[in-house]
């Protein structure tokens, strides 16, 4: 990024400055604390905010033990390579598992997931600027209908040139890491097409976009970086957006910043906040896991090679079988009665994803990949089933199923539908322009979480191909 892009008066309002304000006003009771790291540790429930903590609710019964598993595996090394095995265990001997370690409980069953990803009354998601503690930051703006359709125009008219010049850069060696050269580039540069942002920004971009959005979880230390990121994305905005409310294109930074609302115009923070709460981790892992799944299953990728229409299917499948968003957090909004247990106001229940998509309940043989599997929904369902009894994989990046038809007359076709299209594209181009694709020599490919809570991906993926 050049210095001229950046003006010398920064946009008001950042991220750090909000979370000490809000820090000062925390009644001494309740100040910020220093972590055994040494660093600070912010108080996320305000007074008001609607929200409160709990510790220990209720205790165990006779007959509720869990001698099947312990609470500290779920953190574990093995449980970020392999969650399901043990989220096997939970889901056939505890539907609704009390994490006494993590504070949280565990929600496994495909019916009981759905379930409570539907129900508004009884429980709540809660934005990333939530976890942040700043939610006064700026306003998500994605549901616009001017961003919508910018977001969807510039991605269906730069997915397939764009794929081509990912595949074409790495054709002419006969040697690839589809992890890193085409999963992960390509997420990352169809963003930046979607926001038109200038090619010499587009490393400094990235860098401070990742770093926002690994920051709002649970290591402290992230956090602080990634409330840095979103005041340096904020001020790197401001420019931008300055320019093209006087020019505007058909990007997504033109269309936020041609808002006017009701509650004042576009802000460089809404932007930030825009791109924050934006699901970028399904695209960039579901491209990684699919061609991981293909490539160590040989007779499905043969399949999909033959027969085209299958890679769709293929796609889907993946997102069943693999998911790289493992769960769907929820917050009970009031005390709940479910599982035969009381469920505190603001318990954090963990909507597994991953165990739901292989509940044998729903799927037939649910650990084996099949591209042209017959018992799932193969277009999205409204409420998680389709009128004909199907289910479908469970993808809690995009968040509840899309309310509207599948192609509707006054908006873009759903988040789902936009990224299963994508997806497709970009995996037909692949086998459009490269062939005899196969595994590395001695390559031995895995899914891992890098950290806890993080997408489930392949990270590392090399191959040996020729170019046709």
């Amino acid at each position: 990024m050049s210095e001229g892009k950046v003006q010398d008066k920064a946009p008001p309002g950042g991220a750090l400055q909000k979370r000490a304000k809000g820090a000062a006003a925390e009644p001494p009771g309740n100040s910020v604390v220093l972590g055994l790291n040494g660093v600070e540790v912010p108080v996320r429930h305000k007074g008001g905010a609607g929200y409160r903590t709990y510790e220990v609710h209720q205790r165990e019964r006779v007959g509720q033990s869990t001698e099947k598993i312990k609470p500290i595996q779920l953190i574990s090394e093995d449980f970020l390579r392999d969650p399901y095995p043990l989220l096997g265990i939970l889901r056939e001997n505890y539907p609704c598992y009390r994490d006494w370690l993590s504070n949280q409980y565990w929600v496994t069953r495909f019916d009981d997931v759905t379930s409570l990803i539907q129900d508004e009354a009884n429980f709540e998601t809660r934005s990333k600027l939530w976890f942040y503690g700043c939610e006064d930051y700026g306003r998500d703006l994605f549901s616009e209908l001017p961003v919508l359709e910018a977001h969807a125009g510039r991605i269906d008219a730069n997915a397939e040139a764009l794929a081509d010049k990912v595949i074409g850069d790495l054709a002419g060696g006969g040697h690839a890491n589809l992890a890193t050269e085409f999963a992960a580039r390509y997420a990352l540069e169809l963003l930046i097409a979607v926001l038109d942002l200038p090619d010499e920004d587009a490393g400094e971009f990235a860098e401070r976009y990742w770093r926002m959005q690994r920051g709002y979880l649970w290591d402290p230390v992230a956090e602080q970086a990634g409330l840095r990121a979103m005041d340096e994305l904020a001020t790197y905005f401001y420019p931008l957006m300055t320019e093209r409310r006087k020019s505007p294109g058909d990007d997504l930074i033109s269309a936020v910043a041609g808002l006017d609302l009701p509650d004042g115009p576009a802000t460089p923070q809404d932007l930030v906040v825009t791109l924050l709460e934006r699901d970028h981790e399904t695209l960039h892992g579901s491209l990684a896991n699919y061609w991981y799944l293909l490539l160590t299953h040989p007779d499905q990728l043969h399949r999909v090679q033959e027969e085209r229409r299958l890679v769709k299917l293929g796609y889907l499948e993946t997102l069943r079988h693999s998911t790289p968003v493992l769960t769907a957090r929820r917050f009970t909004r009031q005390e709940v009665e479910r599982f035969g247990l009381l469920l505190p106001e603001g318990a954090l229940v963990m909507c597994s994803a991953a165990a739901a998509n292989r509940d044998p309940r729903i799927f037939s043989d649910p650990d084996t990949f099949v591209v042209d599997r017959k018992d799932i929904c193969h277009r999205e369902a409204r409420g998680q089933f389709r009128a004909d009894g199907l289910a479908t994989g469970v993808a809690p990046g995009f968040g509840k199923p899309s309310i509207h038809p599948a192609l509707p007359e006054d908006r873009p076709r759903s988040l789902f539908a936009i990224n299963r299209d994508t997806a497709v594209i970009a995996s037909r181009v692949v086998l459009d322009m490269l062939t005899d694709l196969k595994l590395a020599t001695g390559a031995s490919p895995c899914l891992r979480s890098r950290r806890l809570g993080e997408m489930h991906t392949c990270w590392d993926l090399p191959v040996t191909f020729r170019k046709r």
